[in-house]
């Protein structure tokens, strides 16, 4: 009964957002949409969901822009889970398909996030250098789930490279950023259905690498960011007791 009421609400709150978002043709393609409307859809839904989440993001927030955001991906709810976190002037990466979702989709696109054509291989390098440029000109941060897929609360997936080509190649620094695994402890059906801790750690530069030195770049933060996870889980483990 309480996971059908709260799902319903969850609905009534996505579609009066959607409707509320509608003063972005205002401000179309302003870098900062997306920090409002992160948290637009974020600080009810997660009391709406019944999660109590500690953000120790204070390192992220306080970076001097550019930079990339690499995030763990876990489910759908990452938009409410993570959407309070979202810095000022950073847009995304989405799917080109997310623009067709009502109310939603149109938002997305005029809150100035970058869509990928995943099947057309010509359009998502287009892509990649569009938001290059925005990371080298336009004070403006970029946010990857490096991932490329929803991981559903079985650990980090192995990254895709694009975020890590557009920071090299910009020379801006990556801001890794780590949530706890909360797709398989989170109890809908229960008053208070979960912790959640979200956690940046400090930025990596990228400034004087090449593209020879992406493979261990990689492999270092996703090291740093899967020992990180399986910290805050513990953390949440002991809440929990």
């Amino acid at each position: 009964m309480l996971f059908a009421l709260r799902m319903l609400l969850l609905v009534v709150q996505f579609v009066l957002v959607g409707f509320a978002g509608l003063f972005v043709l205002f401000r179309p393609f302003n870098p900062d949409n997306s920090r409002i409307f992160g948290r637009l859809y974020s600080l009810p839904a997660t009391r709406i969901l019944g999660l109590r989440v500690r953000r120790e993001v204070d390192g992220l927030m306080n970076q001097p822009r550019s930079y990339v955001v690499v995030a763990n991906h876990q489910s759908n709810y990452d938009l409410f889970v993570l959407g309070s976190v979202v810095p000022p002037r950073t847009v995304s990466l989405g799917k080109k398909s997310l623009k067709w979702l009502p109310l939603f989709g149109q938002i997305y696109w005029l809150s100035g996030n970058v869509l990928i054509d995943r099947g057309n291989a010509i359009k998502a390098k287009q892509a990649m250098l569009t938001t290059t440029d925005t990371l080298q000109h336009k004070d403006t941060s970029i946010w990857v789930f490096a991932e490329g897929t929803r991981n559903l609360g079985k650990g980090l997936k192995p990254f895709k490279k694009g975020a890590f080509q557009m920071a090299i190649t910009a020379g801006v620094p990556i801001v890794p950023l780590c949530c706890s695994t909360y797709k398989k402890t989170m109890r809908l059906n229960r008053w208070h259905s979960g912790d959640v801790i979200i956690r940046s750690l400090p930025p990596v530069p990228t400034a004087g690498l090449t593209m020879d030195d992406m493979p261990a770049l990689m492999a270092r933060i996703h090291a740093d960011m899967a020992a990180c996870i399986a910290e805050l889980d513990e953390e949440v483990s002991r809440l929990a007791r």
